[in-house]
């Protein structure tokens, strides 16, 4: 399926970018034999308490609220399918397949983990669709994110047992047992204990907060060189960006932000061209000055959620759990409260950083504050619209962000006839943040595309650098100024460079450092 490295999995916990390899691009995986051997001396453990005449929850008794009825040994291979049938009552649309596959690595990592009980053969089978690319049907809604992601890891264990409907490596829709036996994959029967390790986990809300906190770096990256763009075109000043002003306020984010745009503006004609003290405009417009400030609470806020994501990724989530002495203890690890507040955090972030672009954004179109441009870059001012409504589509996005950072992980619903009586939402928190994210990634493609078309009209003065590099990556998608044209294609192309991260990349290569 894929050229890259793969990934080895049951040695040492997941990196992030293992995550985002196997995920996103389509890395295989390989067992460590030694995680193998791990799961397999712990497989005992099981068997020896499934013959056990005393209950042992989620080996010889139901689930849940049912969790005192103890399930006689000949109805336990059914006790195990009928879980997996049960949970796997996901509705909707269909989720991404970079999310159902970091859904299936996190929880082959656990199953790895030789601490859940199952046997080596679900193990191998995790992995080896993972492998053939089969990416198993997984529905919007379902999860309440507090006994792990139970819904979503259901509809990955039920196509383990060659049952729903997946994916398959050419995107084809298909049965689960058509493209198990097409691919050589024998379908799992499960046995005691193993339908409780496929579900528990907090893999959904996990693998998404992975791969969001990689498109933020880059993202966050841009939105600075966005700001660059608009504070060089509309003549304001990079003064404020000094190291010894940064100092006085040592916030860390703030700092790398500020160095940024240092970087972008320090050789720019343009900015060097009202330099000195002929320029009486000592302080320029919040939504320019404070670009570090606001930038930089985002970066610190991704701080910390990353080292959320490395705790969780050091994790091995399961109920019950085989400790290291053999003991099977229940415990509420799988409760997604770490992982859904910081989902919610990121989501205020990623808000506010599309909330002082699209700031930007409207200075630069507006005749009464823009410095001499004409109002919104428009060719013949009154028949042309110039960049009137890019404008309007930026603010449409920044509203409905503001809608989704009202945090997820302050309700709760109780379920499962009140034992499960306080839930996490963590994975609502998950998939609104990447609703969020794309959100921010189209309204810096319009700040870019806005600010792209205003260094054009300052000509003969040029840009700097890196600012320049950025105009003319845009112009290699979307033409420059001139009578208005079709618009939507060049917002939708700008939008593509910059989620793909090629205008932070040329950003980089071309700053000033």
């Amino acid at each position: 399926m894929s050229e890259l490295a793969p990934v080895l999995v049951g040695a040492a916990p997941l990196t992030p970018a293992d995550v985002v390899a196997v995920a996103r691009h389509g890395a295989p995986v390989v067992i460590a034999p030694e995680a193998l051997a791990r799961v397999a001396e712990t497989r005992a453990v099981i068997d020896g308490l499934a013959a056990d005449p005393h209950p042992h929850y989620g080996v010889s008794t139901g689930f849940g609220a049912l969790a005192t009825t103890f399930i006689a040994p000949d109805r336990r291979l059914q006790l195990q399918a009928s879980l997996i049938r049960s949970h796997a009552a996901g509705t909707g649309a269909e989720v991404e397949a970079e999310v159902v596959r970091g859904l299936q690595l996190l929880r082959l990592q656990t199953l790895a983990s030789g601490r859940t009980g199952v046997r080596p053969v679900v193990v191998e089978t995790y992995a080896a669709l993972l492998n053939a690319g089969i990416v198993p049907v997984v529905r919007e809604y379902g999860s309440l994110g507090c006994s792990g992601d139970l819904a979503p890891l259901a509809h990955i264990a039920l196509a383990a047992m060659g049952e729903g409907d997946v994916r398959t490596a050419d995107g084809a829709l298909a049965p689960a047992s058509e493209a198990l036996a097409a691919a050589g994959i024998a379908p799992v029967t499960l046995v005691e204990k193993e339908g409780l390790a496929l579900i528990n986990g907090t893999d959904g809300m996990l693998g998404m907060l992975v791969l969001a906190l990689h498109d933020l770096e880059a993202l966050l990256l841009t939105a600075d060189i966005a700001a660059a763009m608009s504070i060089e075109s509309q003549l304001g000043t990079d003064a404020v960006f000094a190291a010894d002003l940064m100092a006085l306020r040592p916030q860390t984010g703030q700092g790398v932000s500020a160095a940024h745009l240092r970087a972008f503006l320090g050789d720019s004609p343009i900015v060097h061209s009202h330099k000195g003290p002929e320029d009486g405009r000592v302080q320029d417009a919040y939504s320019l000055r404070c670009s570090p400030q606001v930038h930089g609470a985002a970066r610190d806020t991704a701080g910390y959620a990353a080292t959320i994501a490395g705790r969780e990724l050091a994790s091995v989530i399961d109920n019950p759990v085989i400790t290291v002495d053999g003991r099977i203890e229940s415990n509420g690890n799988f409760h997604g409260a770490p992982v859904a507040a910081v989902l919610d955090f990121l989501a205020i972030s990623v808000a506010d950083v599309a909330s002082v672009s699209e700031r930007r954004t409207d200075r630069a179109l507006d005749p009464a504050r823009n410095h001499g441009l004409p109002p919104f870059l428009a060719d013949e001012v009154g028949v042309d619209s110039g960049l009137m409504i890019a404008q309007y589509a930026a603010a449409g996005i920044v509203s409905e962000l503001k809608r989704l950072a009202v945090p997820a992980s302050v309700d709760s619903i109780p379920s499962s006839a009140m034992q499960e009586d306080h839930v996490s939402m963590g994975w609502a928190a998950a998939r609104k943040l990447r609703r969020a994210i794309d959100g921010l990634g189209r309204v810096l493609a319009i700040e870019i595309l806005t600010g792209a078309r205003a260094l054009d009209l300052r000509a003969p003065l040029q840009a700097g650098p890196a600012t320049g590099a950025v105009r003319d990556l845009v112009r290699t998608v979307a033409g420059g100024p001139g009578p208005d044209r079709f618009l939507s294609p060049d917002m939708e192309a700008v939008t593509a460079l910059v989620q793909s991260g090629a205008v932070a990349r040329i950003a980089q290569e071309h700053a000033n450092d």
